[in-house]
């Protein structure tokens, strides 16, 4: 069988929870793709609800809703075939499902097998797995029938599990495999993705759509990647990262060799930086803000999230305020005044010198006791702390916290002061990373934008006199990732090369420090373990490893 399928995939930017204007998306899309003489129309999954709509799937009159829209969008369909993820109630269970759209009715639900619970995921809580994984045949406005595999997302994940939905739809007879998928962004995962569709057409040799969600929702970002291969397995079509888009595709059913793409090879850095300001974007889009405030110290971390906010945001909407203190460096406050004229961004200095002079004296005069050592660094953070969350309040801004994971891990950081906030730009990203990220943009750029100065100086948060970090990040960032993400125990760190006691003491750091992390403001994701949602661990923990 050769002929050719026109197939349109539909990368789009759900809002969670905004099952009207989805819908809405969607008619729109239906109406001009069908238009165009598509023969098929394939959206990502949960697309009504927004995924993930967390507990809001235990409220019985949001399902309703959710299950009114796709009736809706049955009626409203033709000849052209459509599928759209939601969410499915029979009267008993629910399900994470595929609504089959022609002809002005819902032909068929098809339910998703494979519930994922780790990490970020946890749709056990919510949903039933399907069990009824079969092929379904359709007609086409061509003409031609088709056997479609219909499955979701996890369903592609299937190498570790014994029960293969894959295997299952090509062993009974598909002409086409078709996945919608909600799979959140982590550096190079569209590279793993694309090797499990490969997987599949090699011992198939059918074709394979893959069409995944784009966008940002709390702390999570969908980077899109959609990706169409024929029967050959040789890509035909990939959609951007990180963009919406819609795209009318010729198809060739069988083993006709059509138009050709390749996939391509976005350095790590690319994908971080657009993933972080795609994040931004859509966290400040979705829940109603627009304007964002963020301290700037001259440092090297205040820069780089101060210039993924002007490219989320754009220059006109941030402010970055200086908060000098008698400890801060002439050219801290120097290089904090070049990145916001290089930024373009609002620019104000708020001197915190006689703030702190009143506390001290309030503390003397109540206690006869003057505040020391961390105390008084700590005070220090939050004044300033206080001093941009009234900037926020002020004007209905966005606060956004401006630390990175290796300092969040180890506890570099202060509760109630620089971890304060709406919004932790780069609390997934370590310190050797935050450098390359810098040098990426500036290159990017063609010109300096974040000031060498700031590149290249010692990193101190000048809480006290001739104050520098206490970590050499060269050694410790990459040491906290292994424990962090990669869960390395003691003696494969020490087998790695490094040091027992450095071990030892990052790992009590991390431990002891988890109430911090309990209370800051929701990160984005970018890496395969972040602080948030996909780690939870407990506050009180006396766990050690025993030697």
């Amino acid at each position: 069988m050769n002929f050719s399928l026109k197939v349109a995939i539909a990368q789009l930017n759900p809002v969670v929870g905004a099952l009207r204007n989805n819908t809405k998306r969607a008619l729109q899309v239906m109406q001009d793709m069908d238009s165009a003489g598509a023969d098929m129309l394939v959206f990502p999954e949960m697309f009504i609800p927004g995924y993930p709509p967390q507990d809001l799937i235990l409220e019985d009159h949001f399902v309703a809703e959710n299950m009114k829209m796709v009736h809706q969008l049955a009626k409203a369909s033709g000849e052209m075939l459509t599928l759209v993820g939601a969410i499915h109630f029979d009267g008993k269970d629910t399900y994470n499902a595929v609504a089959v759209l022609q002809h002005g009715k819902l032909i068929q639900w098809v339910h998703k097998s494979l519930l994922p619970t780790y990490d970020v995921f946890d749709e056990w809580r919510y949903f039933k797995p399907g069990r009824d994984n079969q092929p379904v045949e359709v007609d086409f406005r061509s003409g031609q029938t088709l056997r479609l595999g219909i499955h979701i997302c996890e369903d592609l994940w299937d190498e570790d599990i014994d029960y293969k939905i894959c295997d299952i739809l090509g062993d009974s007879g598909v002409d086409l495999f078709v996945n919608l998928s909600a799979s959140p962004f982590v550096t190079n995962k569209y590279i793993e993705r694309s090797k499990l569709i490969i997987n599949k057409i090699k011992e198939y040799a059918k074709p394979f759509i893959y069409v995944n969600l784009v966008g940002g929702q709390d702390q999570l970002v969908f980077d899109g990647m959609s990706m169409v291969a024929d029967a050959n397995a040789n890509w035909i079509h990939i959609c951007p990262q990180f963009k919406e888009c819609v795209s009318p595709i010729d198809l060739s059913i069988g083993t006709d060799r059509g138009k050709l793409t390749t996939l391509p090879i976005i350095s790590k850095e690319q994908q971080i930086f657009n993933g972080l300001v795609l994040g931004v974007h859509d966290y400040f889009r979705k829940t109603g803000h627009s304007k964002a405030v963020l301290g700037l110290s001259g440092g090297i971390d205040s820069a780089l999230t101060a210039a993924i906010a002007v490219e989320a945001l754009g220059p006109e909407n941030i402010l970055g305020i200086a908060m000098p203190s008698k400890y801060s460096s002439d050219h801290s406050v120097n290089d904090a005044k070049a990145l916001a004229d290089n930024l373009g961004i609002d620019y104000i200095s708020v001197p915190i010198s006689t703030i702190f002079d009143g506390f001290q004296k309030t503390f003397i005069d109540t206690t006869s006791l003057a505040l020391e050592g961390l105390p008084e660094e700590n005070l220090q953070a939050r004044i300033r702390g206080n001093i941009l969350m009234s900037f926020s309040n002020r004007d209905g801004s966005l606060l956004l916290t401006t630390g990175n994971k290796t300092e969040i891990a180890l506890g570099y950081c202060t509760l109630y002061g620089d971890m304060s906030g709406g919004l932790a730009v780069i609390s997934d990203i370590g310190k050797r990373t935050v450098y390359a990220l810098a040098h990426y943009y500036n290159d990017q750029k063609g010109r300096e934008l974040i000031p060498q100065n700031t590149i290249t100086k010692v990193p101190s948060a000048e809480l006290r006199e001739d104050q520098v970090d206490p970590f050499d990040y060269e050694v410790v960032a990459p040491l906290v990732n292994s424990i962090i993400e990669q869960h390395s125990d003691i003696e494969t760190l020490i087998a790695k090369g490094w040091d027992r006691d450095l071990i030892e003491e990052l790992l009590q750091k991390v431990r002891i420090n988890e109430y911090k992390r309990q209370q800051m403001p929701p990160g984005i994701r970018v890496s395969s373990k972040a602080f948030g949602i996909g780690r939870r661990m407990p506050i009180i923990n006396h766990y050690r490893q025993k030697q």
